[in-house]
This record gives C-alpha cells, sequence and structure tokens, in this order.
C-alpha cells in the first residue's frame, strides 16, 4: 500500500516539478527524489536493526511484545531447495506469467499513462501528474480484497485455488476490457481517468493473488519462488516501456495508443487464461512437510546444547492480508 501511495505522491510532485520547478522543470524533478532517496537510505540505516533485542531505541514494553510474538531464537535453517522441481512446476510457470503480464500492465501505468493524458487529452504536465496520481489510489483497495479472499477461503466456502483463480481471471479480463474502452472513448477526461482507476483497481485484485501465491505452493520456499516469480515481472517492466515507446515515437496519437491498449489487454487476456488453466493454490508435494521439518529441528534441538530453534509455521500467517503491510 505504502508503494502505491508513493506513486500517488510521485506523480504529482513531478508533474508540478515539470511545469513550475528549478534547472529547466524536468531535471528538477531527478534532483528531489534523489535527495529524497538519499534522506531515506540515512534513516534506514539508523533506525532499522535485525531484530528488536539489538535494536539500542525502542522501549522495553515493545520489545517485550515483540519478543512475546516472534521469539528470541534463531530460525530454522531451511531444508535445500527443490529447484528441479520449482523449475519443472507448471504452478510455478503459471504464477510466472501471471506476474509478467501484470507488471506489463502497472510498468505501463506508471511510465506512459501521463503521456496519453497529456498528448491524447489534453492536460498539461500538472493536471497530467494529478490525474495519473489519482488513478493510483486504487491499488489502496488491497487492504479489502485480502480481507475478502481470506473471508471465501475460511472453512465450509471456497478452496484456495477456487478464490486464486476467480480473483486472477477476475481481474485481467476487467483490466482487458477497461484498457480497449480507454481506446476508443473520445477525448472525454472524466471518463478516462475513471478507467484507469478501474483499470488500476483490477490490477489491485491481480496483485492480492501474485504477492501470495508461493506462499501456498510451497511455503519453506517461497522466497525462492518470490524470486524467480518476480525476475519474470521485472522483465516485463523493462520491455514494456520500450515497446510502448516504438508504438508512440513517430505520432503519440490516438489510433497508435489504441494499438498500445489492444497489445497490453491482451497480454492481460494471456494472464487469465494461463493461471486459470494451470494455476494453483494447494501445496505441491516437493514442496517440503512442514510437520516433518519440525519434527526434525526438534531432533535436532534435543542433540544441540540447550539451544531452542524457531520453527517456522506458514500457518502462523494469513497469506492474504500479509500484503497490506508491503
Amino acid at each position: 500500500m505504502g508503494f502505491s501511495l508513493g506513486i500517488v505522491v510521485g506523480m504529482l510532485v513531478s508533474g508540478v516539478l515539470c511545469d513550475h520547478g528549478f534547472a529547466g522543470g524536468w531535471p528538477s524533478v531527478f534532483y528531489v527524489f534523489g535527495v529524497v532517496g538519499c534522506v531515506w537510505s540515512a534513516a534506514w540505516f539508523l533506525l532499522c536493526y535485525d531484530s528488536p533485542a539489538t535494536h539500542p531505541r525502542i522501549s522495553m514494553t515493545e520489545r517485550e511484545y515483540w519478543e512475546k510474538m516472534i521469539g528470541t531464537t534463531e530460525l530454522v535453517v531451511h531444508p535445500p531447495t527443490p529447484w528441479r522441481n520449482i523449475l519443472t512446476s507448471i504452478h510455478v510457470w503459471a504464477l510466472t506469467v501471471a506476474f509478467f503480464a501484470l507488471n506489463w500492465g502497472y510498468s505501463m501505468t506508471m511510465t506512459w499513462i501521463p503521456v496519453f493524458m497529456r498528448d491524447v487529452l489534453g492536460f498539461n504536465m500538472t493536471n497530467s501528474g494529478l490525474f495519473s496520481g489519482i488513478s493510483f489510489l486504487a491499488m489502496v483497495s488491497i487492504v479489502t480484497v485480502g480481507l475478502l479472499a481470506d473471508w471465501l477461503r475460511s472453512p465450509g466456502r471456497l478452496s484456495t485455488s477456487v478464490v486464486r483463480k476467480i480473483f486472477c481471471a477476475t481481474g485481467f479480463v476487467l483490466a482487458a476490457c477497461m484498457l480497449i474502452v480507454v481506446g476508443y472513448i473520445s477525448c472525454n477526461r472524466i471518463l478516462a481517468v475513471s478507467l484507469m482507476f478501474l483499470f488500476l483497481y483490477c490490477l489491485s485484485i491481480i496483485l492480492s493473488v501474485i504477492l501470495v501465491n508461493q506462499l501456498d505452493l510451497a511455503p519453506l520456499h517461497a522466497g525462492n519462488i518470490m524470486g524467480l516469480t518476480k525476475f519474470w515481472g521485472i522483465l516485463a517492466s523493462i520491455i514494456a516501456p520500450h515497446v510502448i515507446g516504438a508504438f508512440t515515437y513517430h505520432s503519440s496519437t490516438r489510433s497508435e495508443w489504441q494499438k498500445v491498449f489492444f497489445l497490453a489487454a491482451g497480454i492481460q487476456i494471456l494472464g487469465a487464461i494461463v493461471f486459470a488453466v494451470f494455476g494453483s493454490g494447494n501445496e505441491q508435494s516437493w514442496a517440503g512437510s512442514t510437520e516433518e521439518q519440525q519434527q526434525s529441528d526438534e531432533t535436532n534441538n534435543q542433540q544441540s546444547e540447550g539451544k531452542v530453534i524457531q520453527v517456522y509455521r506458514p500457518d502462523w500467517i494469513n497469506t492474504d492480508t500479509i500484503i497490506t503491510h508491503l
């Protein structure tokens, strides 16, 4: 949620700086955000520590609270990563395709929609940044989307796989529809901004699946699967701006943008089909049983010199509402 709010503020400030900033306008955007990044980095190194026990500035009450919640001992060493199983899992690759499709739409919106609003809808840079940023407020809805997914997954309702597929497919299909309509509306600014808002709302539905499905498939190896799927998602974020630039390089007209939106819509539909057919919300056989891992850890604990080991159990966390803290 902080990421989306950062985009809102960043686009708004960037638009204002381009029109009224120092150093010729647009260069001031880089100076301002460069300084902000340096300040943030200094604050991070000053305020963040490895654990509550090593933090010198928190109160004793807060330290005791966190030690009670997460323990004071080392995390258990995870078992070896089954890379062959991960790389040959059709469910992992279905998630990868969905990640690629999501990031294509997301990066297109971040990098090029302000240009669309300026060239096609006739906004100046300040208003383009303002209304592009406002659209990203839709991503805050990921909190309620995660809560709804939790409710649907509760006992007696729907399985995790069904919920994941419904959310992912629905989000992609609706997002594709919004893009196609945007390409054909007249210069109705209110309608265009509203459709982009709805488009990003649809992406938040998909995001509630993409960021947690790794935990569904293999809780003990979720970090490695996230790295793999995120890699292809980042690749989409690199490719999409270049492809869109190639479409609009010679003329940033409505007809050129229709091609951009049709391509993006097709990629969204591809993501919907692949995940709906091949995606899964079930723990995989190669994931490693958390119960077996716990028993192994307990055995190792008995053999150690009185050292207590904290065992990771995925049922301690809520795999949907965890995204509200990203």
